[in-house]
């Protein structure tokens, strides 16, 4: 039997095999056209944990025939990267998969570099952490930087069948009933992490017990629930409670029910989704108290930090204060409404050209009905002055319209309201 652990032995060998990350994979997207042509150049890879940044490595590997090896950047040393080179060397291209890239020492990297160059090495970067900010400039301006987006809970199913019919490399030998509601709850439970889901999955399956003439291995929503450490929010045998929850928590706290919001953050925590209570918490500060009470959004930022470091079962202590906080405060979606206002434009095409005293040039003078030079606010008085921001197209165009729920927001609406008309008489002179 093979030792390696499902979801290793799962990891696709062409880039069609990928599960997920279409908007990278999918025909006609970019690494698509990367492996299609030949062309292959260093990326970052980064995103959440199983979310298939190795599965991509390990698929352009396959569909490109070059050479694959996989190191560490935190515990693999100069002596690994050496061999790696020289076998680039031998070969002409090799491709690394360097897992956690943002904890590469200088040393390390002044070694890389120049086999980055030459192309000896296609570095592949792996990270959990956000590049532009934790990879060194050296090593970004080197590679294409690509966001890998959590499973959908459609992905997910798609693996897990794959897996189950798979004889060579997957649980296809094995006789096996998963039950409806047990393949809901793997693949919404497991928040888009497919290395969990399958690894739960074979725990599941090589401990229950196979029974009948025909040996067959029965797993239920109870095993699945035991196997991954997480209860199910409902025994509903479509999987939609686990959105139903999520959005009542929401819902609750924007309809300032405190004692609904405690009630379903406990549905969550229990289910064991510590990770979708503290973002939706910070989606929920945001988008429906934000600007009325600023300093709740704070907090539950604070209470975010707080709960992620401390874990289960305490970061439900945290948790708490911020949901009762955010639902007792004032709400506004202003700033929520003002970007998706600004978003709409953008995609209906209904822009224009950054005015030309904006741009990233320097231009002196002025013609008769456009300014050109860029007037510096903080050379006048009260550290503003007259001019415009948005492009002619719609340069008229006000997305912030404040609701006033509370005195923040009240000052926020008058100072803006004044600043708008300030602006247009002094265009207007």
């Amino acid at each position: 039997m093979n030792k390696q652990p499902l979801a290793f032995r799962m990891r696709p060998k062409k880039i069609e095999d990928v599960v997920g990350q279409q908007h990278l994979i999918g025909k006609g997207k970019i690494i698509w056209r990367m492996v299609q042509a030949h062309r292959l150049s260093s990326m970052i890879l980064y995103g959440e944990p199983g979310t298939g940044k190795t599965s991509i490595a390990s698929a352009i590997a396959g569909s490109t025939e070059l050479s694959f090896r996989i190191l560490n950047a935190a515990t693999d040393g100069k002596k690994e990267l050496q061999e790696v080179a020289e076998e680039g060397k031998m070969s002409g291209s090799v491709i690394l998969l360097l897992d956690e890239i943002h904890r590469l020492d200088k040393t390390k990297q002044d070694f890389l570099l120049p086999h980055l160059e030459s192309g000896r090495i296609v570095l592949i970067g792996a990270t959990t952490e956000n590049p532009y900010l934790s990879v060194t400039p050296a090593i970004r301006s080197r590679t294409q930087i690509f966001h890998v987006e959590a499973l959908s809970e459609k992905d997910i199913k798609t693996a897990i069948n794959r897996a189950l019919s798979d004889k060579e490399n997957g649980l296809g030998n094995y006789n096996i009933k998963l039950d409806d509601q047990a393949k809901n709850h793997l693949s919404t439970a497991t928040n888009g992490d497919l290395r969990s889901a399958l690894n739960g999955l074979e725990l599941a399956v090589l401990s229950t017990k196979a029974v009948g003439k025909e040996k067959e291995i029965h797993i239920t929503l109870p095993i699945i629930e035991e196997t991954i450490q997480r209860k199910s929010m409902s025994g509903d045998k479509n999987g939609d409670a686990h959105y139903d929850v999520i959005s009542a928590f929401q819902k609750s706290i924007r309809g300032s029910d405190a004692d609904a919001g405690i009630y379903y953050l406990g549905r969550i925590l229990e289910a064991g989704d510590l990770t979708i209570a503290a973002r939706r918490l910070l989606v929920i500060a945001y988008e429906d108290v934000g600007l009325a009470n600023p300093n709740a959004a704070a907090h539950a930022v604070q209470a975010v930090t707080a709960a992620l470091q401390l874990g289960l079962p305490e970061a439900r202590i945290p948790l708490a204060n911020a949901v009762i906080e955010l639902a007792l405060s004032p709400k506004s979606n202003s700033a929520y409404g003002a970007i998706n206002s600004a978003i709409g434009d953008i995609e209906k095409g209904n822009t224009g050209d950054v005015p030309i005293h904006l741009k990233n040039t320097r231009n002196w003078g002025k013609t008769k009905n456009q300014q050109i030079d860029y007037l510096y606010p903080h050379d006048f008085p009260n550290d503003w002055v007259a001019q415009q921001y948005l492009p002619d197209k719609i340069k008229n165009k006000r997305y912030f319209a404040a609701k006033g729920n509370s005195k923040f927001e009240q000052i926020l609406s008058e100072t803006y309201t004044k600043l708008k008309e300030n602006q247009q008489n002094g265009l207007k002179n």
